[in-house]
């Protein structure tokens, strides 16, 4: 099975050696890693790809060869049971899907309470106890429309209502210059010039009318440069769905850092709440309270989200509704405050417009915005700079 993975990963064009192929193996049978297709991923991504450019690669040509249990070349039985449960990552029809009844939120919690007081041992394939690949609401790797998930990553569903885990987000690359030409050339509609600050640039104009007054003696005179006086805060969600968008997102932040001299940007996931953090590495550490954002920045700034606005309604509906911990108070309320604050806002989804509908949590962060959402296109971002220029 891994010589046919091997000379698979070359078919996609990935630099793999046989030294390298060797060193897998090795790791393998000093049981470096348990029977987990996630352990095995990590693995092999590390003793096999030697350049973080080539990742996405690697994890697009991983996700084709390992799709489906069927596909898998050298199946026999020695392959943990672990192993073929996560990768199945079972699939339900549309049928059985509709059998599974939502509990309501706080039923959820009530459920999930007692089963970690039942529950005494692993579970996997069911639906009931806290698992992987069932149908509970309670764990990971299956499908439930509405529960709690518990380890491991998204199969893709997106609908779990809190995850019970630390999850790592990296900061958006705003040196990225590739593809940005178009995104800032429709930025540039939102201008305002202005002279402000030091005189450091030269004013021909003035110079020759000085010097011509002074009988023809040099007669320099300066002025301060001229800026984009237009403020902009931008919130940027960041993780979950969002990895979906990074290139697009990082290709706004850029453009956005280039032609705007005066902008703050700060990250949230999927719906602010009353902290938002500047830097990803530290996001558990080095918190801003939203009331200190809404403090410091003047309504003379323009405000833009950024994010595809799919979430379980709770997080925008509901105290406690948050993916990821307790709020206080609802994802809504905290909107509510910053626009009323900053009453030119938009939100840039980069989800095609054509899918909103289907999203309740899409319909209801449109519906705070005043319907000032729009695609993250070179259209929609026309339009919103309109919206933002009223």
């Amino acid at each position: 099975m891994l010589v046919d993975f091997f000379l698979f990963l070359k078919s996609r064009q990935l630099p793999v050696s046989t030294k390298e192929l060797l060193a897998l193996l090795e790791a393998l049978e000093a049981r470096l890693v348990s029977g987990s297709l996630d352990d095995f991923y990590l693995l092999a991504r590390t003793l096999l790809i030697k350049d973080e450019a080539l990742y996405d690669r690697f994890d697009r040509a991983f996700g084709e060869y390992f799709k489906g249990i069927e596909s898998l070349p050298g199946l026999d039985l020695d392959i943990p049971e672990d192993w073929l449960r996560l990768a199945a990552k079972r699939h339900l029809s549309e049928e059985e899907r509709l059998k599974l009844q939502k509990l309501g939120y706080e039923k959820v919690f009530e459920e999930l309470r007692a089963r970690l007081k039942e529950q005494k041992e692993r579970h996997s394939g069911g639906n009931k106890w806290i698992g992987t690949a069932g149908t509970s609401p309670f764990g990971h790797g299956g499908y439930n429309p509405e529960g709690v998930r518990i380890g491991g990553d998204s199969v893709g569903n997106r609908t779990a209502i809190k995850v019970w885990e630390e999850r790592d987000f990296r900061n958006l690359d705003d040196s990225v210059e590739l593809n940005v030409r178009n995104i800032k050339v429709a930025l540039r509609k939102l201008r305002r010039f202005a002279r402000q600050g030091a005189a450091t640039e030269l004013d021909l104009d003035g110079t020759i009318v000085g010097t011509a007054r002074n009988g023809g003696m040099l007669d320099l005179h300066l002025r301060p440069e001229r800026h984009n006086a237009v403020k902009v805060l931008l919130f940027l969600d960041v993780g979950g769905s969002m990895d979906d968008h990074i290139e697009q997102c990082e290709e706004l932040f850029s453009a956005a850092r280039a032609e705007f001299k005066h902008l703050e940007h700060f990250y949230f996931h999927n719906c602010p709440y009353e902290s938002v953090w500047r830097d990803n590495r530290r996001r558990y550490s080095e918190k801003t309270a939203t009331w200190d954002v809404i403090h410091t920045y003047g309504p003379d700034y323009k405000l833009v989200f950024v994010g595809d606005a799919s979430m379980s309604p709770y997080e925008i509906a509901r105290p406690g509704g948050s993916v990821e911990h307790w709020n206080e108070e609802s994802g809504a309320t905290w909107m509510s405050r910053m626009l009323s604050v900053w009453s030119r806002a938009v939100w840039l989804n980069p989800l095609k417009e054509a899918h909103w509908e289907y999203t309740p949590s899409i319909r209801m962060i449109r519906e705070l915005m005043g319907n000032r959402m729009y695609s993250l296109t070179l259209s929609g971002l026309d339009q919103a700079i309109r919206v933002l220029s009223r």
